[in-house]
């Protein structure tokens, strides 16, 4: 049982203002622990945020996911658009750099695409909760 107190909850506001390319540089290649819990925890969350906020769909995440896994972040990061929309291309752009500086191989890009579809999921919860309270 863990007997660490629980982190607070953040808002969407404080998790946009996060650097999720530094999360991404010292939690890409962690070995499971407090790093890579931050990655796939406000990171994702602060990724999702943002990228919610750019009008990006769930399933162009998602579809990046798989490209990485396929090709790794090198091939991705040389993609004219990685993602639809000129601000979330670039903005996802700085965080395929970064993880591809890691030089962490194989590994490295598997969790890059299994950290970006847990962002996609996110995403898709933020705009089905939406949905669903718009049309209650």
């Amino acid at each position: 049982m863990n007997d660490a107190p629980h982190p607070p909850d953040r808002t969407d506001e404080e998790l946009a203002r996060l650097d999720i390319t530094v999360l991404l540089r010292y939690g890409l290649t962690a070995e499971p622990g407090s790093r890579r819990t931050a990655l796939f925890g406000d990171g994702a969350a602060a990724a999702a945020v943002v990228l919610d906020r750019l009008g990006t769909a769930p399933r162009s995440v998602a579809f990046l996911a798989d490209t990485v896994r396929a090709g790794g972040l090198a091939r991705a990061a040389e993609l004219p658009e990685p993602l639809p929309g000129r601000d979330a291309a670039v903005l996802v752009r700085e965080w395929l750099l970064a993880g591809n500086e890691l030089a962490g191989g194989i590994p490295a890009d598997d969790t890059a695409a299994t950290w970006l579809r847990a962002v996609a999921t996110i995403v898709e919860l933020k705009q089905l909760t939406r949905e669903r309270a718009r049309s209650a």
